[in-house]
């Protein structure tokens, strides 16, 4: 099934019912579909990494970790030891709240991210962050609430709350992040059309798909203007640790423990497919939360809790991360060469100093789902940026992945996406 097919808009729940019948697919059962079903979009970003497995093509889409240098012989050895001398424990129900011990390890982890005060009491692990961005939004948005986010944001994010039915409001930022006047400016406007706001989700270090970090001078304010207006703040920090010159900047929990709902992610510091994350919850919400996450999963996995907090207890994690630091600091420095070397004149991209990704941006008016086939036919591909903001309006921008690329296949894989960008500028006359 190709990108085209896989994706498109959504449609009211009459509509598709109709379309449905109108085309011969429909199904008794689909009249008991709900509302919400039909608010349930398929990723574009899953969509374009199953294409992007297929051999020859340099992928620039996917924003997965380098794997290559784990301990693998180590960590199978401890995954045995953990299974023959706890095992019973391991592949049995465990805490809704999740294991004690990897409680204690995030909070190391934070600790070394810029929080000192978190408290196990406090944190809930989820089965990765995503999960916590969908309890957040259970637990806080009724249909036609407003979730305030940045212009892009995480594509999974939106397809989260859009699947509860949430207002999606973007705000804009500048090469600062997050604008705090516009942020004032987009709550006063909601407020005077009637609008309830709940939340403001943000990713203020390396964004997901930008790249940009909101600066320190920033962070205050931005919480600030939250607690004037009564709007938690949904922090989700995947990427935090993951500063190039190994100096993280605090996250805006740091501060402000009573207003920012923090979410972590082991995925970025040790496996994705452990699928952990955990949630640091202010008091006065940490009931409501963790009963959700509770009635969702029952239990995270404790056979992955285990592994993960063995590999943080017995591994020296923190000497990976800063490999991993130098690691991604060549490959994005590799990345925004190419786009020096080949990118013609009129294309624009942010310049990251952490996380996975570049932020390319072609004149108004140059859609880039379209460029897409034609960069899968040239041999790469990336993902369009339409997919990281609200609605289905055409972008001029895309996202670029450099963190699972050599620095070779990057530089191979800009000089193939070259073309059909400069094919692109001609077509519209912007070069």
């Amino acid at each position: 099934m190709t990108f085209e097919e896989t994706t498109g808009s959504v449609l009211t729940p009459e509509a598709q019912v109709a379309l449905d019948r109108a085309t011969g697919s429909a199904h008794r059962h689909h009249d008991l579909l709900s509302s919400r079903a039909f608010h349930i979009k398929q990723s574009a970003v899953r969509d374009v990494f199953d294409i992007s497995i297929q051999p020859g093509l340099v992928s620039l889409a996917g924003g997965s970790p380098y794997l290559q240098e784990l301990p693998l012989d180590e960590l199978a050895d401890a995954t045995a030891s953990i299974i023959r001398n706890q095992g019973l424990a391991a592949l049995q129900y465990g805490p809704g709240q999740g294991l004690a011990e990897l409680r204690e390890l995030a909070c190391d982890v934070m600790a070394a991210e810029g929080i000192l005060d978190a408290d196990p009491a406090d944190i809930v692990i989820t089965t990765g962050s995503q999960s916590g961005q969908d309890v957040a939004a259970k637990v806080f948005c009724n249909p036609g609430d407003v979730v305030l986010c940045e212009d892009p944001t995480y594509v999974g994010a939106l397809n989260t709350f859009e699947s509860y039915e949430v207002d999606i409001q973007p705000v804009s930022m500048d090469s600062e992040g997050l604008i705090p006047e516009a942020l004032r400016e987009r709550i006063s406007a909601l407020r005077a059309a009637g609008k309830t706001i709940k939340m403001l989700y943000t990713i203020p270090s390396f964004n997901n798909p930008s790249g940009i970090t909101l600066s320190s001078a920033r962070r205050d304010e931005i919480v600030q203007i939250c607690r004037e207006n009564n709007i938690l703040i949904l922090e989700d920090n995947p990427y935090g640790l993951l500063r190039f010159d190994g100096e993280p900047l605090a996250p805006l929990r740091a501060s402000h423990p009573e207003d920012v709902l923090y979410l972590g992610s082991f995925s970025k510091i040790f496996a994705p497919g452990m699928r952990l994350g955990w949630a640091l919850v202010p008091r006065h919400l940490f009931r409501r939360f963790y009963l959700a996450c509770e009635a969702v999963v029952l239990c995270p996995s404790p056979l992955t809790q285990m592994i993960t907090a063995a590999y943080l207890r017995d591994f020296d994690w923190m000497s990976r991360i800063r490999d991993s630091r130098r690691l991604y600091a060549g490959r994005c420095a590799a990345m925004l060469a190419a786009l020096q070397d080949e990118m013609p004149d009129g294309v624009s991209w942010t310049v990251p100093d952490g996380g996975f990704f570049v932020w390319v941006t072609l004149p108004e008016g140059i859609d880039t789902y379209p460029l897409l086939a034609e960069a899968i036919e040239a041999g790469t591909v990336f993902i369009p940026g339409t997919a990281f903001t609200p609605g289905d309006e055409p972008s001029s921008r895309l996202r670029l992945a450099f963190s699972a690329v050599s620095e070779e296949d990057i530089a191979e894989g800009v000089r193939r996406l070259a073309p059909v960008i400069r094919r692109a500028l001609a077509a519209a006359g912007a070069s």
